[in-house]
Formats: structure tokens, C-alpha cells, sequence
């Protein structure tokens, strides 16, 4: 197993937990310590720190008993879910040891049906997470939350900010669609945005999305893998004024966000990077934490949509031009759109798939406007060979 790799949960986060009530998290989760390791028998969640930040330039392991203290001082809510927190990765001999480590881990819990919550670490981490699915044989939809798109330089060693080019690039790709949520044009060139829209991929820029935060939804329901960088939030939420960010997601909105992606049928790894681990930033990272497992307990187990029996179908007409049909749930009210491919397009997709989609979608077809997301992924769908 490769569990072996990992160090147990810190004897003074331990000694803090059990100082506490037992209405507390810290009573909820069962702990990887220095005299045990916990059951895996029918758990939901894991929790990992990962200490490896040399893809940020940092070459010392980062403090994570500041988030486990804040977040196991939290109250649960009203969740019927097994947790564990399996302790931490430290820096392996190499980044590439660490990535190793990660990797495998992540492989054995996703063949278990366990969603992983990673604690880091530099968002580079997010290359060993999305490799893990290479075995799984299934196309991957990465969402990352970041002020920037992280191509970077493919050319150079990977790093934080080129870590995505890696993923594009490689061999073999399972990487079927990437979504940007929260850039900030300042920080990404023209080409880095031509480049997206070449790909078919998905960006919102943080003022969107502050506008509204619905408008993520549904690029949220259909993500495997959530990377979210910490320094996408403002420093007036994250505390951390070394690293100055002025302009990004509040602490309202990042949570937010993280409900999201709990939420989703599909999202079975989520990440927070870029953490400097500081206490300031404990504080936003564990109620992150929270706001994804708040959404995990609250999943309505709609997907892969099997059974369209619950759902209301709508259908608008186009003169000259195919139905665009549309299916509302009865249980969450969430809507999908329902996209057909050429069948003499030979990819890895079926013939159709339905879309997460909002009313708004809908709303736009009855006035006779195909909605940009139907749209890209038709394109996409001519690229999947």
C-alpha cells in the first residue's frame, strides 16, 4: 500500500483535538496517528497535507498544523459521511519522488471511490492528481480557480505557473476540457487567451464571476479535479500581506466556490495550493475545507444521468436547424443540455451528452441563440480524436 509513504497527523495537533468537546470536528474524523491508522472500510473523504512547495521556488516543508487546528475546531454540520485524515506527504528527495507519492496515493483511493481533499503544496501538485486517472481510462475535466491560466513556459522545469502546459501536452492526454474560474487579464497575456479559446476551453474572469457565482455552477458540476489556488482570494480574507493580492475572490465567494464543487456527482479530487501556511491563512483554508465537505453531503447522485424519468424535457425549435433540448430536474432544478455529435466522428465520446447547463442557457435558445457552452462543446467534441 502506499499509504506507507505517509507521515501520521502531528502529536500536538493530536494533543490540541483532544482538548476539545465532542461536538467538535476534531471527534469526527478519524485521525492517521503515531499508534494508528484508520479503517478505510466505507469512507467518503480523505484528507492529505502535502508539504512540497520547491514548484514555488520554496525549498523548506510548510506548516500545516495551523489548518488542522482550525478546521478540526470547527463544528460539523449536518453531515452523514466518514472522514479521515491520512497525515501528510513531506518533500520526497526530488520533486519528482513527491509527485510519485501523490500519485499513487490519489490512484488507490479514486479505484476505492474515495473523493481526496489535498492541503498543499504548490499547484504543480495538480499533475501527479490529474496522471492518477491515466488507469481509470476516462477523460478528465480539470477546473482550476486562479487569477492566471498557468501555461508558463513547457520549455523550462515545471513549476506552479506552467504546471497546466505540462498537462496539455503530454502524452498519453486524457485531459478533455480545462476551465479557468477567477482570471484577472492583468496577469495573462493575448496570446495565453487565444490559446483557450483555440482549445475550446472555459475562462471566467473574477469580475464575472463575482457578478454571479452561479455562472460556475455548472462548469463545477462537470469537473473530476478542482485545483484552487489560495492566492485567487484577496489578502484582506487570506491574511497573507507578504504575498500581496489586492484584487480576487472574498472569503464569501471562495466558499462559495468550494460548495460547488462538493456538490458535483463527478468531483473526486479537490486541492488548495500556493498556502505559504500561515495561521491567517488557516482560518479561510479550513472553512474552505468545509464549504466542499458542506456540499459532498448535500450531492443529489445525478450523475451519469441514467434515468431521465424524474426530469422535465424542453424542447426548442430552430428554423432550419436541429431541436436543442433541454431536461430540468425535479429533485435539484438544476438544468442540462443535451449535445449530439456527428456519428461519423470517431473520438472517445458517445453520441450525445448532456451538459450542465443554467435557465439562463435556456432562456437564450428561446431567443434564438445557441448558448456559447453548446457551442464550444460541439468544437471540442470535433477535436477528441
Amino acid at each position: 500500500m502506499q499509504f506507507d509513504f505517509l507521515q501520521p497527523v502531528e502529536n500536538e495537533v493530536v494533543e490540541f483535538i483532544n482538548s476539545l468537546s465532542i461536538q467538535h470536528l476534531g471527534a469526527k474524523v478519524a485521525l492517521h496517528t503515531e499508534n494508528s491508522f484508520p479503517s478505510m472500510d466505507k469512507v467518503d473523504i480523505a484528507i492529505i497535507g502535502v508539504s512540497e512547495n520547491r514548484g514555488a521556488g520554496i525549498h523548506q516543508d510548510i506548516d500545516l498544523r495551523g489548518f488542522r487546528e482550525e478546521f478540526y475546531n470547527l463544528y460539523e454540520g449536518n453531515w452523514d459521511c466518514k472522514i479521515v485524515d491520512l497525515g501528510n506527504i513531506i518533500q520526497g528527495n526530488s520533486v519528482s519522488d513527491t509527485y510519485f507519492v501523490l500519485n499513487q496515493i490519489a490512484l488507490e483511493l479514486l479505484k476505492k471511490d474515495i473523493v481526496l481533499i489535498v492541503i498543499g503544496g504548490s499547484q504543480d501538485l495538480t499533475y501527479p492528481l490529474y496522471r492518477a486517472y491515466d488507469k481509470l481510462d476516462k477523460m478528465v475535466n480539470l477546473v482550476s480557480v486562479d487569477s492566471k491560466f498557468d501555461f508558463g513556459n513547457s520549455q523550462l522545469p515545471m513549476t506552479t505557473d506552467s504546471y497546466l502546459a505540462k498537462i496539455i501536452m503530454e502524452e498519453p492526454n486524457n485531459l478533455y476540457n480545462y476551465s479557468n474560474i477567477g482570471y484577472q487579464t492583468y496577469y495573462t497575456s493575448q496570446e495565453e487567451i487565444d490559446l483557450m479559446d483555440k482549445m475550446f476551453f472555459d475562462s471566467y474572469r473574477v469580475g464575472e464571476v463575482g457578478a454571479d457565482i452561479t455562472v460556475v455552477e455548472p462548469v463545477l458540476r462537470n469537473a473530476d479535479i478542482v485545483s484552487m489556488d489560495l492566492t485567487s482570494v484577496q489578502s484582506a480574507y487570506t491574511g497573507n500581506f507578504s504575498r500581496f493580492v489586492p484584487n480576487g475572490f472574498t472569503g464569501k465567494e471562495i466558499c462559495a466556490i468550494a460548495r460547488y464543487a462538493g456538490i458535483s456527482d463527478r468531483a473526486s479530487v479537490f486541492g488548495i495550493f500556493n498556502s505559504l501556511g500561515l495561521n491567517s491563512e488557516a482560518v479561510l483554508m479550513a472553512q474552505i475545507v468545509w464549504y466542499f465537505i458542506e456540499g459532498f453531503t448535500h450531492r443529489y447522485n445525478e450523475y451519469p444521468i441514467s434515468n431521465l424519468e424524474n426530469y422535465t424535457k424542453y424542447i426548442v425549435s430552430f428554423e432550419d436547424d436541429e431541436d436543442l433540448v433541454f431536461y430540468k430536474s425535479e429533485l435539484s432544478q438544476r438544468w442540462w443540455m443535451k449535445v449530439c455529435f456527428e456519428t461519423n466522428v470517431k473520438n472517445k465520446l458517445n453520441n450525445f451528452t448532456l451538459l450542465p447547463c443554467r435557465e439562463k442557457d435556456y432562456q437564450e435558445a428561446l431567443k434564438g441563440d445557441y448558448p456559447d457552452r453548446w457551442w464550444n462543446e460541439q468544437k471540442k467534441s470535433h477535436s477528441v480524436q
